[in-house]
C-alpha cells in the first residue's frame, strides 16, 4: 500500500513506539506499513494511525491514487 506514514511520523518528531502507544496499533504493523511490506490492513487501523497523527487517512494512505486522481 502506497503511503507516506514514515514521512508524516518523522515530521511530527515521534518514534514508531510512540505512534504505537498513541494509536494502539502495534509497532510491527507500523513498521510493515512504512516499509511497504503489507497490503492487508483494516480501515480501523488506518483511521487510528491518521487520528494519532492529526491527519486524514487520505493524507497518509492511498497517496498514489490521490495524486493520480488530481491529474484527471
Amino acid at each position: 500500500m502506497n503511503n507516506i506514514l514514515k514521512e508524516v511520523r518523522e515530521e511530527k518528531g515521534i518514534s514508531q513506539e510512540e505512534l504505537a502507544k498513541k494509536s494502539t496499533v502495534s509497532r510491527t504493523i507500523i513498521s510493515e506499513l512504512e516499509n511497504q511490506k503489507t497490503e492487508v490492513i483494516t480501515n480501523i487501523t488506518l483511521e487510528k494511525l491518521a487520528n494519532a497523527l492529526n491527519k486524514k487517512v487520505t493524507d497518509i494512505f492511498f497517496v498514489e491514487q490521490v495524486q493520480h486522481d488530481k491529474q484527471k
